[in-house]
Order: C-alpha cells, then sequence, then structure tokens
C-alpha cells in the first residue's frame, strides 16, 4: 500500500518530475491532471492565510487504495498517482495532487473527475484554516 501523504505543499518540481517520469511509457495517449490549491477565502471578514492538513495516516492510506482500486476496476487506466499534503500549507501553494494516465483522453477526464470528487467526499483528511490573524478553525469541505 502506498503513502499519499507528502511533508508541507506539494511543490512544482515534484509536479514536473512526476509528469517527466511519464515519458518512456508509450503506450499512454493521455494524462490529467488536478492540482488542488489553498486560497485565501475570507470567512467572516478574516483572510485564510493557510491550512494545517492532519489525517490518520494508516486509516486515509488504505481508504485511498480503496478508491485507487475502485478506480482501476471503472476505468482503464495506464497508472494513477495521488499525493496529499500533511502539515501547513500557504495560501497559493498546492495541497492535492493527482495525476492519471491512460490510453485515451476521455477516459483520463473521466478517471480523474470522479477520483478527485471521490477523495474530496471520503478521505479522512481535516483542515484546519489558520486566519492573517493567527486564529483558527475547521475547514468545511464544499
Amino acid at each position: 500500500m502506498k503513502n499519499v501523504f507528502v511533508q508541507g505543499a506539494i511543490t512544482p518540481s515534484f509536479i514536473a518530475n512526476s509528469i517527466e517520469k511519464h515519458q518512456t511509457k508509450t503506450n499512454i495517449g493521455a494524462h490529467d491532471i488536478f492540482l488542488g490549491q489553498v486560497r485565501a477565502d475570507v470567512i467572516d471578514g478574516k483572510t485564510v492565510a493557510a491550512i494545517d492538513y492532519t489525517a490518520y495516516e494508516e486509516m486515509a492510506n488504505e481508504k485511498f487504495h480503496e478508491i485507487r482500486e475502485t478506480t482501476f476496476e471503472k476505468f482503464d487506466l495506464t497508472c494513477m498517482h495521488i499525493y496529499h499534503s500533511l502539515g501547513t500549507v500557504k495560501t497559493g501553494e498546492i495541497c492535492l495532487f493527482v495525476f492519471v494516465s491512460s490510453p485515451k483522453r476521455k477516459e483520463a477526464i473521466k478517471a480523474l473527475e470522479y477520483l478527485v470528487e471521490t477523495i474530496k467526499a471520503e478521505s479522512p483528511i481535516f483542515g484546519k484554516e489558520i486566519f492573517e490573524d493567527t486564529s483558527h478553525q475547521w475547514k468545511v469541505n464544499s
């Protein structure tokens, strides 16, 4: 079972390296990528400066494994990668990186949408919004 967690923000070089590794896989015809970025939402007049992510890591990795296997059963994918941040991620930084590859573009697009929506609905990851004034509250997923 793969560990999906990365400490802190997911860097552009990490994303680029992941893409670069797939150039030798010539049976792939399409990739689709989702990058979740921390927004500077304004809530009750306060601006979000960062989100501090926590998870029950073992349980979350099991859930991600289950989601991954279900997605492979539903869609014709060559490969799939899921990475989620733990710890503090500042606004403008990437906290979720989902990357799917398939022989066909439509399959990659459908799979990615299914995958991201399932992750958002089912993964036991919690985010505490940290405001510019250093106050905080638990994030409600939408």
